[in-house]
Parts: structure tokens; sequence; C-alpha cells
């Protein structure tokens, strides 16, 4: 099943391929539910397949009023790309021990008003001068800790500011337009397999500067563990999202320019898309 926001209400996705449009007035209680999928099961029961599916341009990020958080450091690859932006700073063994650690990194991301939805544009920091998408799997978290959905996340990144020092985090991931959700939240009747595959592809011009991909399987840290950590002292009224880390990182060499345009596709999800403004 999947759900879209989109801008007259809720659309609904069953496993066949059916959608169903409820006017839901109310998306934070909507999606906070112990067991999303047998609601959405019997909320589209007597509901008539639309006729007319071009919702598309209508899609919004999947959020009112749930923040977004992030876990850093979750695979390999992500730990090497940090220690080598942070090596001139002399940060780069706080990754390698994040790595290796019991309890994870896991930081504030965005507010709602600072996420963007499929097709809308991302931004990059004027003040930055290394910036990259970093395509995550994104959890949907129940108001009691339970994960009942997924999407896709771009956590962007300004790792010039980050690579400075380590405490210059948070001004390299939040600010306007740092983060994109979507296109919708798959809810699967029992959690996501491990051997899914992330997807990333960046265009600029027409032509395809990175192409990469992984499965969610190579993630070191489970996402039972990452959620227990973000509730242990915080509480989350609507739910929240978690992003879980990403493995895709381009060379040193690229950065984002304006007009750039990101493609990240996960399985059984579908496919975000962004502009850079």
């Amino acid at each position: 099943m999947k759900i879209y926001k989109i801008t007259d209400g809720i659309v609904i996705e069953d496993e066949k391929n059916n959608y169903y449009l409820t006017k839901e007035e109310n998306f934070d209680q909507f999606i906070n539910q112990e067991n999303l999928y047998n609601f959405l099961e019997n909320k589209i029961v007597g509901l008539t397949p639309l006729i007319d599916t071009n919702f598309q341009s209508q899609i919004q990020a999947p959020l009112v009023s749930q923040e977004v958080w992030a876990a850093g450091v979750t695979y390999l690859r992500s730990r090497d790309a940090r220690m080598e932006e942070s090596q001139e700073a002399a940060g780069a063994t706080f990754y390698d021990k994040v790595y290796d650690a019991e309890r994870p990194e896991i930081f504030f991301k965005a507010t709602a008003q600072r996420v963007v939805g499929t097709n809308q544009k991302v931004r990059i920091r004027k003040d930055s001068t290394w910036n990259v998408p970093e395509p995550e799997l994104t959890l949907l978290i129940t108001s009691t800790g339970k994960i009942v959905g997924y999407t896709i996340g771009n956590d962007m990144s300004s790792r010039s500011i980050e690579g400075e020092n380590p405490l210059y985090l948070p001004q390299a991931k939040v600010y306007e337009k740092c983060a994109a959700l979507g296109p919708c939240i798959y809810v699967p009747r029992s959690p996501i397999s491990p051997e899914t595959k992330i997807s990333i592809m960046i265009d600029r011009d027409g032509n395809t500067l990175y192409q990469d991909s992984v499965q969610i399987s190579q993630m070191k840290r489970k996402h039972t563990e990452l959620v227990e950590f973000l509730f242990r002292e915080c509480d989350f009224p609507d739910g929240c999202f978690l992003m879980t880390g990403t493995c895709l990182v381009p060379p040193n060499e690229f950065t984002l320019e304006s007009g750039d345009e990101i493609s990240i596709y996960i399985e059984n999800i579908g496919t975000l898309k962004n502009s850079v403004e």
C-alpha cells in the first residue's frame, strides 16, 4: 500500500495499483496509526477507484507536523567519506569511533517547513563549496516508536562546512530546502526486505555525472536500533521520520550546481526527483 499526500486530499494506492482518493483533513492523525496497513485496507473499502490518476503534479512532501531526523555513519562508505572530508580539521577519528560505537550518530535534520516533495527544488548553501545529495531509506515512525512505513529521503549536505569542523554539522545539514521526502509513504505488510536497492542518478545538462546503487543490507545498524535511541529522551506526538544514512557518495571532486537533476529510486517505493535551485 502507498500513501500520496496531494493538494486535494490523500491518495491511497493498493497492491493492485488501484488509486483511491480520500478527503482527510488531519494528515498527522491519518499516518500516525499503530496498524497503518490495516487502517488503509479498511479505509478503501467502499471507495471507488479513481478513473483519472493524473495527480502526479499535485504530490506534496508526505508530512505536516512531523520532524525529520537522520542517522549518520551507518554504512562503511559513509564513515570513510566523513573521515576524508574531516582530515584537515583533525576530526576524522571521530567518525571511525562512531561507526564502531554502541551509540549511533543521530541528529535533527529538518522541520516540515524546510522539506520539499518530489519534483520540487532543493537548495545548496551559498557559503558552501562542496555540496552533495545523500539518498536514504527513510522510516515513518508512530508516536509510540513503531515503524509503520517507508519513504525516500534526500539529506542534502554541505561537505565543505562539515569538513571544517564536526561541530559545524547543524549548519551543514539544516537550512531552507535542505531535505526532500517522497514521492509517497510505502506501507508494507511486513518490514522492508534487506535486499531492497537504493539507486541514485545525477544529471547535468542532459549528461549523467554520477550513478550508483546499493542494497540496504549493507547498513551496519538495524532500523529498530536507531529508533530506540531516537525515542530514548524524545517524544513525537504526531510521529516522525528518520533518515537511515547513505552509502552512495559521489567522487570527492564532484559538487552539485544549480540546475542539476537528482533522481533517487528505491524498490517498491518509487522515484524522488528534485532539481537544484
